[in-house]
């Protein structure tokens, strides 16, 4: 598997700035108003790592669903939309991977406010140290199923079919399936399933050809989470702003999960094992 790869060492940020990363806000889901509730927090996030941020990851389904037709966009979002803005204007780089709820993000945010966006895992050096960073859908053994259907998605002629549909209709259909896949699978990816957690599994074999990574970073899973892999390799999964309100902050001292609850301060997670409580 071949992964794209850049390289944004200490010495290219000023004294002082962080590089954070967030995943899997699900924003429209389960409906418009908790949506928005967690929406306005999130940019109540934002507006305080603009002090110190360089560079902004967001790694996946930060929509429950989005579709970018040539002339419209989901509807709403209006206040993460300008958040974002306003955060690439004050010079602050930001990275987007596509999720498997937003897999369907084309160049409507890098025409907006010239943010990146990543389709498949990359590698980076941040602070002197290698990540291996993406969504997570995918990766790893099994869901053969998903992969499939991930492959038909991803193909150009289903996206040219999906685009002839008037937006109402065709934003409403994926509402529904979206909201029908939820209801049948319940909480399933907030699981932990121990050794056999796939991405912890994919991060294992990895490093048998790539050695040199110190740390996989993924979203996807909904669980926040530090796993030890060999040799002092570490996977971290980044939870959600759904029921953790996680966030990870890399600066000199290496990468750090945060909890950032909807009443109270940010704290940081234990650095073994799982939080989701």
């Amino acid at each position: 598997m071949t992964f794209h790869s850049d390289r944004l060492s200490s010495q290219g940020l000023e004294t002082g700035k962080k590089i954070y990363f967030a995943s899997d806000l699900h924003l429209g889901a389960p409906d418009a108003a908790s949506s928005l509730v967690r929406e306005r927090h999130f940019v109540h996030w934002l507006d305080m790592i603009k002090a110190d941020a360089a560079v902004l990851y967001l790694l996946g389904d930060v929509f429950d669903f989005w579709f970018e037709y040539n002339k419209a966009v989901p509807k709403g979002y209006v206040r993460i939309l300008g958040k974002l803005a306003e955060l690439a204007d004050a010079g602050i780089k930001i990275h987007y991977f596509v999720g498997n709820h937003d897999m369907w993000m084309h160049d409507y945010f890098k025409d907006q406010f010239g943010a990146t966006i990543h389709y498949h895992p990359i590698q980076e050096t941040l602070m002197g140290k290698r990540y291996f960073i993406a969504h997570g859908d995918g990766l790893g053994p099994g869901d053969h199923s998903y992969k499939l259907l991930k492959r038909i998605f991803r193909n150009r002629l289903a996206q040219w079919a999906f685009h002839r549909l008037h937006p109402n209709f065709g934003i409403g259909l994926a509402d529904y399936l979206s909201r029908k896949s939820r209801k049948k699978t319940g909480h399933l990816d907030a699981i932990d399933h121990g050794e056999n957690e796939y991405l912890v599994i994919f991060g294992r074999e990895t490093l048998k050809e790539s050695p040199e990574i110190d740390y996989f970073v993924f979203g996807h899973r909904h669980l926040p989470q530090y796993r030890s892999l060999e040799n002092g390799k570490e996977y971290i999964n980044l939870g959600d702003w759904i029921s953790h309100y996680t966030y990870m902050v890399v600066d000199a001292n290496g990468p750090t999960l945060y909890r950032f609850p909807l009443d109270r301060e940010p704290v940081p997670l234990p650095r073994a094992g799982t939080d989701a409580n």
